[in-house]
């Protein structure tokens, strides 16, 4: 702990009691004397009180006494030496502690992040030590050195700094030595997933299709085209979400499995994704036909409560998001086997993204748009319309041109009728 040095009982030349740690050098200068870890630490004035007067030629300075205020108000308030002496790993344990009710898909990343810094030297420094340039170096080495995604550079930032941030509030640190923006540090190099093209979707529906093996994952990879669905609340459907007559598709949950292999249900990822969604009369008959094929296992699996899920694996239980992941990738590495021209990278999130551009290129109205896809916020929405290209741009501009015409032509026929009905009534 910090303490300020003790001695006897001394005065100033003017019979003024010096406090511990106070004293006065033969030169005249008073100094303040504290430790830190033990170590010493000095503050020095010309004046003990704000009203004594400044010895001549010397420069204008604070008294000892406020400085000494200005340490130990540093001290009490900013610097617990027992805390500050935690290592980053310890801080980021004792901050995820704080974070209770997170989803299970946040626990796994944040036990991602901690396994990281368990490996990292960087992990067992004292928190006190870590300056802002320490932080910043241990970014770019992550990258750099490491090969780490910027997007898992930006998953560790996001749990470093509101973790520092806590020891700040606190009362552990003075800054927060995470507290930068991250561009400029380190090189966003993350590939945004892209829609494909109406064309490439197309032929990829059309491989899938006549493929002898992966024909029978047609209708799966059709229906997440053409609803634009997350995967998760995909693999959570069950047959008593499905209303084929009324051509809907209740989505209020979504299935997970965790990094300790458990299956949970847990809410969609935001309120706005508990929704209802028509479902095409094409979309309707994909389900109808996976439900005809669907073959139950001898014992239904029941997780927190839904049973009758629509695909499952050789041990019964429920297909997951990774299962159709790995189909994706295979599906897409034989299609590019085959044909010269390469498919691009297609996950069941990159379905989701085509099919929110292919609505926003037909015209839908956005708020419409974010309610099938169920975003929170419609700005998420709205920036599938900034990926719209040049050859978009113009094709609405010739259907508006076209929609002007066919107005114009409309009126002047209404025109023409209607001078047409005023000379028979003058006849």
């Amino acid at each position: 702990m910090a303490e300020a040095g003790r001695g006897k009982t001394r005065r100033d030349s003017k019979r003024r009691v010096l406090r511990p740690g106070e004293s006065i050098r033969a030169d005249g200068k008073y100094q303040y004397k504290y430790h830190i870890d033990g170590k010493p630490h000095f503050v020095y004035s010309w004046k003990l009180e704000p009203t004594d007067k400044l010895p001549l030629g010397k420069k204008p300075c604070l008294s000892l006494r406020e400085l000494e205020k200005q340490v130990n108000s540093d001290l009490d308030r900013l610097i617990n030496i027992t805390d500050g002496n935690m290592t980053v790993c310890e801080l980021v344990d004792r901050y995820l502690k704080t974070k209770t009710g997170v989803r299970q898909s946040t626990r796994t990343g944040y036990v991602t992040v901690q396994r990281i810094l368990a490996k990292e030297p960087f992990g067992q420094k004292k928190i006190r030590s870590i300056k802002t340039s320490d932080a910043k170096l241990f970014l770019i080495k992550l990258q750099q050195e490491d090969g780490k995604s910027y997007s898992s550079i930006h998953n560790i930032r996001g749990v470093l700094r509101p973790a520092f941030q806590m020891a700040v509030d606190d009362d552990i640190l003075v800054k927060n030595p995470f507290g930068f923006q991250l561009a400029g540090v380190v090189v966003n190099d993350s590939v945004t997933r892209e829609a494909i093209s109406r064309e490439q979707m197309r032929k990829f529906l059309k491989f899938v299709h006549d493929d002898v093996v992966y024909c029978k994952y047609y209708e799966v990879v059709y229906i997440l085209f053409h609803t634009g669905i997350r995967i998760s609340e995909f693999c959570g459907l069950t047959l008593k979400d499905i209303d084929l007559e009324g051509r809907t598709v209740n989505i209020d949950h979504q299935l997970q499995r965790t990094c300790d292999m458990r299956y949970i249900i847990e809410e969609t990822k935001t309120d706005a994704g508990k929704r209802k969604i028509p479902i095409t009369e094409d979309v309707a008959m994909m389900f109808q036909a996976i439900i005809e094929d669907r073959e139950p296992p001898k014992m239904e699996k029941v997780i927190d409560g839904h049973t009758g899920f629509l695909f499952y694996d050789d041990d019964g239980y429920p297909l997951v998001a990774m299962h159709w992941q790995h189909r994706f990738n295979r599906m897409v590495g034989r299609y590019n086997d085959i044909y010269r021209v390469q498919m691009p990278n297609i996950t069941p999130h990159v379905c989701r993204h085509t099919y929110c551009s292919n609505m926003a290129k037909s015209g839908m109205n956005p708020k419409t748009l974010q309610y099938l896809m169920g975003h929170s916020d419609i700005s998420v929405t709205m920036n599938v319309y900034t990926h719209i290209s040049f050859d978009d741009a113009e094709e609405e501009l010739k259907r508006m041109e076209e929609f002007r015409k066919a107005q114009a032509e409309i009126e002047k026929k209404n025109d023409a009728k209607a001078v047409s009905q005023k000379m028979f009534k003058v006849v």
